[in-house]
């Protein structure tokens, strides 16, 4: 399965260099990215009709970045050249029986003009797109706690520089103010927002999990253990690296470069049992994947797990692009910790995909009878009105089992695979639209947050009694919530877990909380209303 839709990798060392040079030449600001008042003036060069131009920046920003990195350029390039060979621009166009290795660069006119006019730059790309000058800038952003009422957008050459930016200056003094990383999420670093998607495995013991992230990759990963008793014992990360190794869960939760800080919130003894395995792979390079232990059945289960195990769930639910329940056709019974599991989800209805997976294992009565199981089963769980959608596999590298599916199953499983890989393939192209929708989700939970806080703070007495009446709110903290509920209009689908929330306010003293400040929810808002869109029309495309 090929994720990679740049011809980066089928380019010549010679057109490579040249690519190189453009590149550098069409970048003003030297720091790797190619935005669209750059890009135009650029493929202005090539005489191509600006509807031909403009899907020649919808295919290569394929991911919504709002820019071009070296590697989009390439394919940038190889577009215009085909474009001017006279071959019709459509996404298929990367996929034909093209020899992109020998293609050549395509004819830009006055070129020597702008190599004459073109600076030195401030600082060399590197070959990726990753500028560390720009890593830089961006990790001051974090390290300021200036807050500046309108966001310049001189320094953001991507919409995620931009989110980064407004986070700093506009949502962090809310959550800051209130202790939203104390009840409902840590905060947010520059690794959070330039972390790779990721996609989290999740099933009872022997569905397949390990299995079906080996059958992607095609190899085995470092630690990896398959069988058909209780093999992953540990939370797996399962990411691209320079080399072959498996990093502890202590030393890879304290590196800054990696989006895992925030685990360390869940002690020792879930790091103990936590570890990330690194090796150089193409699909890596796109997609990082979390691979979890089996859920077993029983209360035992539960009781004996040394760290939260639905916590630590429920944490990499809200990281994640994408969730696989995987099922097998043997153990449909969804167990109590599963049900938790599942419970803790909640809010990421959207990411869920049901897998059936070893659906070869019965025949094809069977298998209707089983998924009949499995939806009913379902329908209990995720108490949603909607049903599921559910891909019936066998993702394994054996071959589908014909003697007991018929040539109809085989048909039907070969569909749904399809259908589940296009689903994964099109993550990293939806990554962008992801982290605004996370954003933009995180930024209304915060304000919701701070409502409660303060309506709490505004509960208290001033003088006597302050101990009985925060005990008074506790026991009665979903009568607070429809109270503030209905005081700001707010969807009651919004509010935070009760029970969890009632837990973490047990260990404070309400009257240490803010009192509510307008001005910051007015910042967040006028962020919602106004910065974000604003900050989504600057790097669209620059030819609609």
């Amino acid at each position: 399965m090929e994720f990679d839709t740049s011809p980066i990798n089928r380019c010549s060392k010679e057109h490579e260099k040249i690519y190189q040079q453009w590149f550098s030449l069409a970048d003003s600001d030297g720091d790797g990215r190619l935005t669209g008042g750059d890009a135009i003036k650029f493929f202005a060069l090539s005489n191509l009709p600006r509807q031909e131009l403009k899907q020649v920046w919808a295919i290569a920003d394929s991911k919504r970045q709002g820019f071009l990195g070296f590697r989009e350029f390439i394919t940038s390039m190889q577009l215009v050249s085909l474009a001017q060979a006279g071959h019709p621009v459509t996404s298929d166009l990367l996929n034909a029986e093209v020899n992109f290795e020998n293609l050549q660069p395509p004819t830009l006119e006055g070129l020597d003009v702008l190599q004459a006019k073109k600076r030195t730059p401030k600082s060399e790309p590197e070959q990726n797109g990753n500028p560390t000058a720009q890593s830089s800038v961006t990790a001051n952003w974090f390290s300021s706690s200036t807050s500046v009422k309108k966001v310049s957008l001189t320094s953001v050459t991507s919409i995620i520089d931009g989110l980064k930016k407004l986070y700093i200056q506009k949502l962090k003094p809310l959550e800051v103010a209130y202790r939203f990383n104390d009840f409902v999420s840590p905060f947010l670093t520059n690794s959070d927002f330039d972390a790779k998607p990721m996609v989290m495995l999740l099933g009872q013991y022997s569905t397949g999990k390990t299995t079906f992230i080996k059958h992607l990759l095609r190899t085995s990963y470092p630690g990896a253990h398959i069988g058909p008793e209780p093999t992953t014992d540990r939370f797996v990360v399962v990411m691209n690296g320079p080399d072959e190794r498996s990093i502890p869960g202590n030393t890879i939760a304290v590196q800054a470069d990696m989006p895992f800080s925030g685990l360390t919130t869940f002690g020792t003894a879930f790091l103990s049992k936590f570890e990330c395995s690194q090796m150089p792979h193409p699909l890596l390079e796109h997609i990082t994947f979390v691979d979890t232990p089996g859920v077993l059945s029983g209360e035992k289960q539960r009781t004996q797990r040394s760290y939260d195990f639905t916590g630590v769930t429920s944490w990499f639910a809200s990281k994640c692009d994408l969730i696989l329940l995987l099922f097998d056709p043997h153990k449909l019974d969804i167990s109590d910790e599963f049900k938790r599991v599942i419970a803790s989800l909640r809010g990421h209805d959207d990411k869920i995909r049901v897998v059936l997976n070893k659906a070869d294992q019965v025949d094809t009565q069977q298998l209707m009878r089983v998924y009949g199981a499995l939806m009913w089963s379902l329908g209990k769980v995720l108490n949603t009105p909607e049903v599921s959608r559910v891909y019936i596999g066998s993702f394994n590298d054996k071959p589908i089992n014909e003697a007991a599916t018929g040539p109809v199953g085989k048909e039907l499983f070969e569909k749904e695979q399809d259908d589940l890989l296009t689903d994964l393939k099109n993550i990293p192209k939806k990554a962008c639209d992801r982290r605004i929708n996370e954003f933009v989700k995180r930024a209304r939970a915060a304000k919701i947050h701070s409502y409660i806080i303060s309506h709490l703070k505004k509960e208290m007495p001033a003088m006597i009694g302050k101990s009985k009446t925060q005990q008074k709110l506790i026991d009665n903290l979903e009568d607070q919530f429809v109270k503030v509920q209905k005081e700001h209009h707010l969807p009651p689908g919004d509010f935070p877990n009760v029970e969890h929330f009632r837990e973490v306010l047990s260990g404070y003293n309400i009257d240490k909380f803010e009192k509510l400040k307008p001005k910051l929810i007015q910042s967040v808002d006028d962020m919602l209303g106004y910065d974000i869109p604003e900050l989504l029309k600057n790097f669209r495309n620059p030819y609609d």
